[in-house]
């Protein structure tokens, strides 16, 4: 059988197959053709070549019972390879496939007599039979998710690597402009939810990877976002620190909290506006308090963002972090209550001054190391370059985005979709190779697994580790570490990073 690499549960642990309403086999996992063997090699197999005669049931009135329920768990023995058999836990679920009815079904082992015998049940066995098939329920929608994760971010990865490819290269006054921002403000709204997924399959408090960079290229990216056709009088000045300290942040999160304020700022000037964002470093010798500001001493990044709008009134001003509170009709009033967890999350501060009728400026406040991390602007000049990569993904979307991309800005792409080809061809080319980007979760060999063949080859070779849910194993590998969804500027900025090391003092 063909293996399927769009089958939801491709990379599931556990064997899953696909089976149509006449108990024909459509496409099986990897862990089922590992079960199962030469069994499912062929192109369609009948479900009665895995089916073990000790079932009381066939395989149509099987399925003939799956199509009258929505989920259904059954105790079945199959033919596993070597020909013995072996009992599982059946779940089954109908889908449509290409306007057909079909059913997934998972295989997760038979739980343990002692356990699943209800004939001689104790007290309390019952209790422990449940817990254990809860678990199992559990663990199988964990699985699923972490696999809807993984393809999401492929998918999402190629949608804001080719918009930010086509907003970077857009005039700025042109027609569509506006509209593909809308498509990358919603991929990026996507991507959190991506995130959310993922940290719920994990079930870890704090999963999201904290990067170490320069906020002047955070601030940049969002103030793009709102520099559109529909806002031409607006005038922006950006005042930014040449030599920022470096920040440990997490970009999603801060670009919501500055995202937030800008709109904020936008709804009180008007279109005719000015705002005015301003970056520096800040020392502190000692604590500094003032009012409900209370930072101790050390080394911080301030960020101030101001304009010159209607301003807040001294009454309201007390109240403005408060969730819930807004003087704005048909809001929620969660918008700068968000800012403050945001920021505070990051063991900073925010505070805001205000004048009626004269302005309002937001102050950010992050702990920072005196390090100074250079800015990489999107400047087509900096972001070029003439080296050789080989970018590796068992993605082709991501491949091919990848390919655009970085051609785009001069660079010699060559791609694998496994980590088998990525080898081979790494073998013959070794020294022609300035740069490997991989994928770290691929099926067969994963990229851990390849980069430590590489280095044997080439034990200083740069690599860039990718992924939407692996996360990086150590310190070193968190350098090299691009997390999906990635927008176009954010490859090419970690692709110069990694080939053009950063000045850090």
């Amino acid at each position: 059988m063909k293996q399927n690499t769009d089958f939801l549960l491709d990379h599931a642990a556990w064997p899953a197959i696909l089976v149509d309403q006449s108990t024909t086999i459509r496409c099986a996992n990897q862990a089922a053709i590992a079960t199962f063997g030469a069994t499912l090699e062929n192109e369609t197999p009948p479900l009665s070549s895995i089916w073990s005669s000790e079932n009381t049931a066939s395989p149509e009135q099987f399925i003939n019972r799956a199509e009258r329920s929505v989920t259904m768990a059954v105790p079945l023995k199959f033919k596993v390879r070597g020909g013995s058999s072996l009992g599982f836990h059946a779940y089954i679920s109908p889908c449509e496939q290409e306007g057909k009815k079909t059913f997934i079904v998972q295989l997760l082992k038979e739980l343990p007599a002692a356990i699943s015998s209800t004939s001689c049940a104790t007290p309390g066995s019952q209790s422990i039979e449940a817990g254990q098939a809860q678990k199992q329920k559990l663990d199988c929608a964990m699985q699923l998710i972490r696999t809807v994760v993984l393809d999401f971010n492929n998918a999402l990865t190629s949608i804001l690597g080719h918009t930010s490819l086509l907003l970077h290269l857009m005039d700025s006054n042109h027609p569509w402009r506006h509209s593909l921002l809308e498509v990358e403000k919603s991929a990026e709204k996507a991507a959190e939810i991506a995130h959310d997924l993922a940290a719920f399959s994990r079930q870890e408090k704090d999963t999201r990877s904290m990067a170490t960079g320069n906020l002047n290229s955070l601030i940049r990216r969002v103030v793009e976002i709102f520099q559109t056709p529909g806002s031409p009088e607006l005038k922006w000045t950006m005042d930014l620190e040449n030599r920022l300290y470096a920040v440990q942040y997490d970009e999603a999160k801060m670009q919501q909290a500055f995202v937030k304020i800008i709109e904020n700022a936008i709804q009180a000037v008007g279109a005719d506006g000015h705002i005015v964002i301003h970056s520096k470093n800040m020392d502190l010798a000692e604590p500094y308090h003032d009012g409900t500001l209370s930072l101790a001493a050390g080394f911080y990044v301030c960020v101030d963002i101001a304009d010159n709008g209607s301003g807040i009134a001294s009454d309201t001003l007390p109240r403005i972090f408060e969730p819930f509170f807004t003087t704005k009709p048909n809001h929620r009033g969660l918008g700068l209550a968000w800012v403050y967890g945001i920021v505070t999350n990051h063991g900073g501060s925010v505070s805001v001054a205000s004048v009626p009728d004269n302005g309002t400026t937001v102050r950010i406040f992050l702990p920072a190391v005196k390090r100074f991390v250079k800015d990489l602007a999107i400047n087509t000049d900096e972001l070029t370059g003439a080296e050789t990569i080989l970018m590796v993904d068992d993605e082709d979307l991501l491949l091919t985005m990848g390919q655009v991309v970085l051609s785009s800005f001069g660079y010699n792409v060559i791609t694998a979709n496994s980590g088998d080809k990525a080898f081979d061809i790494f073998s013959q080319m070794s020294q022609q190779i300035d740069l490997v980007i991989t994928d770290l979760v691929m099926p067969n060999m994963s990229g851990r697994e390849l980069i430590e063949r590489m280095r044997r080859i080439s034990p200083n070779l740069k690599m860039i580790c990718c992924s939407g849910f692996v996360r990086p194993a150590s310190n070193e590998e968190d350098e090299i570490y691009l997390q999906k969804p990635f927008t176009s500027q954010e490859l090419l900025r970690k692709v110069k990073e990694v080939l053009s090391p950063l000045e850090l003092t």
